[in-house]
Formats: C-alpha cells, structure tokens, sequence
C-alpha cells in the first residue's frame, strides 16, 4: 500500500436486519416462517469502508447515526473492523437507520428507515476530509442535504488535491437527477449495470435504449472513469478516453451476495491504494473482492484482507479477460446458476 494513502468514506451508516426463507409478504395478516434471521453491520458506505479496511487501507467514515442501541451496534462493528469513526455524529434527536433485507436465492429486496442519514453535511464531509487523501461518497440519494451541496464539495476537495469517488447505489425516486453536474468532478463513478443505464438515461434520454458500452461512454465523456459492477460477468470500466477494459471475477456458489458490489469498490480503490496503474488489474481486485465477500451472510463477514485477495488474482481457471473493442459487452466466464462474482450493492 502506497505510504499516507487514506481514505474518508461519506455516506449512510446503519445497521442491516437480513431477513431469510419465506420472504415475500403476503399480505391479510398471514404468518410466515423465516429460516434465518440476522442483524449485522449495513450500508453502503459502511461496508465499503469495512471492505476497504480489511484489505489494509487506511480509512475512515464520516455519517450520522442516533443515539441509540442502533447506533451504538453500528459504531462498534465499525470499530471492530478497523474503520475510524471519530468523524461520525450522533444526532440525539434522530433515531439510527435501518434496512430490512428480505433474501430470496435469486434476488432480494430492501426496505430501509433513513433515520439519521439525511443528517450528513458538507460541513461534516469537508472537515473529516482534511487527513484524507481520497474521498468515496456512497449512497448519494439517501443524504439530500449533502448531495445538494456536493458540486461545491468536489470542487473544493480537487481543489486539496484529493481525487474522489462516487456509488450513487438506487435512487428511491428513480429520476437520478444531480448525478451529471457531478460527473466533471468526480474522478471514478461505481454504478451496477442497471444504474448505469438509468444515470445514462437521466442525462440524455436517446440512451435509454442504448446498449451499455454506449452508456458508459457519455458519462465517462464528462470526465469520470465509469466502473461498471457486471454481476457474474466480473466488472468493466470506461475511460473519458474511451479506452473500455474488463476482468472477470471467481467463480463460487456464493451464501449471501449482499454489499458485493460495496466490497467490489473497495477492491478497486485498494487497488489505486496499492499504486496499481493496469485497469485490468484493478478491475480483477475488485472483482476478487465482490466475488470473495459473497462466501458468508451479511456484507462483511467474508470479506478479504489484502493476502486473500492477492493469492486469488492470478487463481489459476480465471484469466483475466483482455480490453474489448468498443462497443461489444463484457465476455462473460463461466458460471452455474447462481454464481455471482460481484452483486449490487447493499443500501
């Protein structure tokens, strides 16, 4: 890891209820029964920075939670795994956000209580920042007042020298508005496939049938290398030179793919962290990384420390795959059903 190297994540800071079995309500007061039931650290911006601490990164996160039972959990697991929470306020007033994971094999869906996220500021962001040396901001649409200010953010932070990087994860309103006037500030945008195309379609409409290289393509035109979290498939990026690279990820019958796609940006930013300028190479650390925090239940039982990942890079069965000419797709490895190698990320 490259000496002074630190990382400030911004974003939500909650706890994550996954709930297992039969998980699709069905309303008229019927009684359903789970097969599991668990309460661990969640949020995007939590697991990444966790993901990013395990793999020997310097790093800390700045957020709002309440003082609470909640809260306290959340602090505590932070703690637990190495991530500085001295940058992390308790608003007395407002209670720790939770989401409620309802797991099916094959896919899951989140329900979650913004509690004290909205609380985050620029303020907040701007001083946390001054031992930084990167900045990844998580969860854009969950922290409205932060995300307001976040022009006048970035360009303030570039103007310290630091770079950034943005995980906008869902937007709730599905209208993805403010992500383009970020764009020439940010330095790396980590979007899932589905949130690619829907930033894309946000900025220029004729997009929203445009295949995924196309995509990526004008966004990255704006200034930001897109990393695209591909599934199974691994990951790919886009350069604002137009330069489009992919790697796959390992193949495994993963236990719980929650925060994949959290722990496959840690894997990326390690990798910048690491001094690694080959794309392909960043590409195969994060996937590595998403592929690897699947092998357990919750966002960051499994994730690697910084030896597992590296002795997993060059595994023998999962080349990394060459750069492809525009505007073809990333080639897919091979897989069975439900093997994952990165998934979207935890809200």
């Amino acid at each position: 890891m490259t000496a002074q190297w630190r990382v400030l994540v911004a974003g939500d800071a909650n706890v994550d209820l996954i709930l297992r079995g039969d998980v699709r309500p069905q309303f008229g007061q019927a009684e359903q029964l789970l097969t599991d039931c668990e309460l661990v650290l969640g949020s995007s911006a939590g697991i990444a920075a966790a993901g990013l601490a395990q793999l020997g990164v310097p790093t800390s996160l700045v957020g709002c939670v309440g003082d609470d039972e909640f809260g306290r959990f959340t602090l505590r697991a932070l703690s637990e795994r190495g991530v500085g929470t001295g940058d992390i306020r308790v608003v007395p007033e407002k209670r720790t956000a939770i989401s409620v994971i309802l797991s099916a094999p094959d896919d899951r869906a989140i329900l979650t209580d913004l509690g004290a996220i909205p609380e985050l500021t620029a303020a907040d962001v701007l001083e946390a920042a001054r031992t930084a040396e990167h900045v990844h901001f998580a969860s854009y649409f969950l922290t409205p007042t932060l995300a307001e200010a976040m022009p006048g953010v970035l360009r303030e932070l570039r103007t310290r020298g630091l770079t950034t990087s943005l995980d906008t994860n869902w937007d709730p309103s599905e209208r993805w508005t403010g992500v383009g006037e970020l764009l020439p500030f940010v330095d790396y945008l980590l979007p899932n496939e589905h949130e690619l195309r829907a930033i894309a379609a946000s900025i220029d409409p004729a997009l929203a049938c445009a295949d995924d290289s196309a995509c990526a393509r004008r966004l990255a035109e704006q200034g930001a290398t897109v990393v695209v979290k591909a599934g199974a498939e691994g990951g790919w990026s886009m350069t604002p030179q137009g330069v489009r690279t992919s790697a796959p990820g390992l193949v495994l019958d993963p236990a719980d793919t929650t925060g994949a796609g959290d722990s496959f940006d840690a894997g990326y930013l390690a990798a910048i962290g690491a001094g690694i300028d080959d794309e392909r190479t960043r590409l195969r650390w994060a996937a590595v990384a998403g592929s690897l925090s699947t092998r357990a239940n919750g966002g960051t039982a499994a994730q690697p420390t910084r030896d597992e990942l590296v002795a997993r890079v060059d595994e023998p069965g999962a080349a990394i795959i060459p750069a492809d000419p525009l505007p073809s797709v990333a080639a897919p490895v091979s897989v069975r059903a439900r093997q994952v190698a990165a998934g979207p990320a935890s809200a």
